[in-house]
């Protein structure tokens, strides 16, 4: 399985809007400059991770993203399938009863693919944002203030 860049860089945005807004909201601005990325680009994951209910928005001046849920309850796998879709690397038709694999009575590499395909759902499902905002806030040990607004 191979993420786009939708994903990893999805990841990296919403991790820092869980970092950075427990006392107001992030504007994209600073989520982009944080994280080297396209104002435009991050635009259009936000919009994604808003209708998948993952983020909203705050509008005005001092608008920007915050979490839709506690950290604690948005796990690495929500963020993904959001972006990615499905996150299954083999698409099997075997394991649908009313599949049409001609092959699926007698194939037992469907075995392989369902166990990789429950493998990585189960991993991504049990990753949450608050492990991984400690584990940034570890990394960093830097100041995580907002002294500076961004241009308009």
């Amino acid at each position: 399985m191979k993420l786009s860049t939708k994903g990893r860089y999805g990841l990296r945005a919403m991790i820092d809007i869980a970092v950075y807004s427990e006392k107001e909201p992030v504007p994209i601005c600073k989520i982009a400059e944080r994280q080297s990325l396209s104002e435009r680009y991050l635009e259009q994951l936000m919009s994604l991770l808003r209708k998948n209910g993952l983020i909203r928005s705050v509008r005005g001046a001092g608008g920007g993203y915050v979490l839709a849920r506690d950290a604690s309850e948005i796990s690495v796998g929500d963020v993904l399938r959001a972006l990615e879709g499905s996150l299954e690397p083999v698409d099997c038709d075997g394991f649908n009863p009313d599949g049409e694999c001609e092959a699926a009575g007698e194939c037992v590499t469907k075995y392989v693919w369902r166990k990789i395909n429950e493998s990585i759902n189960r991993t991504v499902d049990e990753m949450k944002l608050d492990t991984l905002v400690k584990e940034s806030r570890q990394l960093s040990g830097s100041d995580r203030s907002h002294a500076k607004k961004c241009d308009q």
